[in-house]
């Protein structure tokens, strides 16, 4: 065990992905107020207000989320409806770092966020409206400890036409945005980096797997993976 992991031995759900319990009983949010990253955590408070602001922005129903990273793999939320979909003028990044779950403050790892230019192929999930709020409070839960991304709504375009979907793109501005990294580095970040979740290459190669489970292929996540092989010890 590396020292990333080491940092998280400890924590009784060590080493697996992040499940629905996690959410609903805050031992996610827990986690990094128990961590250096306590300040930067959200309060219920500041969660609600941002889900509010971002479900105020289109009528009352049911609410599609576009899936991008481990929610291809990994969306813990129940759906009606999934769709292939893309979206134009954001692109799939590792350029988020990640402190807590698959990595620590000493050790971040990587994970996804969308940032601007490009497109980017994945998936569109169709909630129901009578469990949006329900599960959309969740999913902010999840993405949204730290306020590391904006909330978007985009244009998500299907084979049975376009639909708005939430978003989660990068903020900027956030203390966790990892800027633009060549591909042989985040390789090396992600072949060395572990934490409460586990490895993060076990992000990356699930993440690929959910990919390519629909058909869809991304050159620079490719890149990445053959760079975190060749820096795995």
């Amino acid at each position: 065990m590396n020292a990333a992991a080491a940092h998280h031995s400890q924590h009784p759900h060590f080493g697996r992905p992040l499940c629905r319990d996690d959410l609903i009983n805050g031992s996610l949010r827990n986690a990094f107020l128990k961590s250096r990253m306590a300040a930067h955590a959200w309060t219920d408070e500041q969660l609600e207000r941002s889900l509010d602001r971002t479900l105020a922005c289109v009528p009352r129903g049911d609410v599609w989320v576009f899936a991008y990273g481990s929610l291809l793999w990994n969306p813990i939320f129940p759906f009606i409806e999934k769709r292939l979909a893309r979206i134009y003028g954001f692109h799939r990044s590792f350029c988020l770092w990640s402190r807590i779950g698959r990595g620590t403050p000493e050790h971040p790892g990587l994970v996804l966020a969308l940032d601007h230019g490009g497109t980017c192929a994945g998936l569109a999930y169709r909630i129901a409206a009578a469990h949006v709020r329900e599960e959309m409070l969740l999913l902010w839960r999840r993405e949204m400890v730290t306020g590391s991304y904006i909330p978007t709504w985009v244009k998500a375009r299907t084979s049975r036409g376009a639909v708005a979907a939430i978003a989660f793109v990068m903020n900027h501005r956030s203390i966790a945005y990892a800027g633009k990294l060549a591909a042989r580095d985040a390789g090396r970040c992600i072949a060395t980096a572990a934490g409460l979740h586990g490895p993060c290459s076990e992000y990356l190669t699930r993440t690929l797997a959910g990919l390519r489970e629909h058909g869809i292929e991304d050159a620079s996540l490719c890149a990445v993976e053959q760079a975190m092989r060749a820096a795995l010890p």
